[in-house]
């Protein structure tokens, strides 16, 4: 599970009561992950649990990578333990996309003897804009987005496998996995002239991806959006506004097109300048996602 997020930090992260399509009472919080221009792996607000709870240290881990290399990293996983956490996910540097794993102490500082490694996966990354790996217990399915609209996913295991692309997405500026389950996955995406919409996306193959709208206006502001599990059905939302170097928080009831409930819970001004944000997530078994 994710393994840090101090008392300290939290105050600066929205603290959420569910819609209430979730039913339950119970609070939640994220605070996005992001790779510093020194190539740090900040772990700062982390939070676990419904309601939530801190575990380790919050600030920078130094050295995951080179100075500026990073431009697009997906869902970090933490498996935590009392003695630290091992990390992993996959970030796209230049023209190529890596596997990065590494093991840190409950100071974050590295732990010798246990896994550090950088592992290329393949070239051609140069035009791609967004990528994502939703992790289950019965599969782990990646997707990238490229800048000319085409939506590409791959099945993971012992190599990325083709399993099947989809065009139409040239207006997406970004997308939130907001579900993860056996059969499907979804994402919330918000596009340059302001709308959002779900993007459900059956397991089976062929990819069919089905879109629906959510809002049409207002959303084209954010660079980035990140999702966590608020509740059972729910979703806490941040969008990030490089340009303003704002997060926004929202709380997002269960998706159901143009009628979810989305709600303004916060917002923290002046400090997200950090070039590449992320989410931290724990392990499959224990990291749902059932936003739709």
């Amino acid at each position: 599970m994710p393994f840090l997020a101090g008392a300290t930090l939290l105050a600066t992260a929205a603290v959420a009561t569910p819609p209430a399509q979730a039913a339950t009472t119970a609070a939640c919080s994220l605070q996005p992950g992001s790779v510093l221009d020194s190539g740090a792996q900040d772990n700062g607000g982390i939070t676990v649990g419904y309601p939530a709870r801190n575990v380790g240290l919050p600030g920078p881990i130094f050295g995951v990578f080179a100075p500026g290399a990073v431009r697009l990293s997906t869902t970090f996983t933490s498996d935590a333990s009392n003695l630290g956490a091992t990390n992993a996910g996959w970030v796209v540097q230049g023209d190529s996309l890596y596997y990065r794993e590494y093991s840190i102490d409950t100071m974050n500082e590295p732990v010798p003897g246990l896994p550090n490694v950088t592992q290329r996966v393949g070239g051609g990354w140069s035009n791609f804009t967004a990528v994502e790996v939703s992790q289950t217990s019965a599969r782990t399915t990646a997707y990238g987005l490229r800048n000319d609209g085409t939506l590409f996913r791959w099945s993971v295991g012992g190599g990325w496998k083709a399993t099947g692309s989809a065009t139409g997405f040239a207006a997406v500026k970004s997308m939130a996995l907001i579900s993860k389950t056996a059969t499907y996955d979804t994402f919330l995406a918000n596009t340059r002239g302001g709308a959002l919409y779900t993007i459900h996306i059956p397991a089976a193959a062929p990819m069919k991806p089905i879109v629906k709208p959510v809002r049409t206006k207002t959303w084209q502001g954010f660079e980035k959006l990140l999702a966590s599990k608020c509740g059972q059905y729910g979703t806490l939302l941040v969008g990030i506004d490089k340009d303003t170097r704002t997060a926004h928080w929202y709380a997002v009831g269960r998706a159901n097109g143009t009628a979810t409930v989305i709600n303004h819970v916060s917002s923290s001004a002046g400090s997200y300048k950090a070039p590449v944000y992320f989410r931290w997530g724990s392990t499959p078994d224990i990291d749902p996602l059932n936003g739709e």
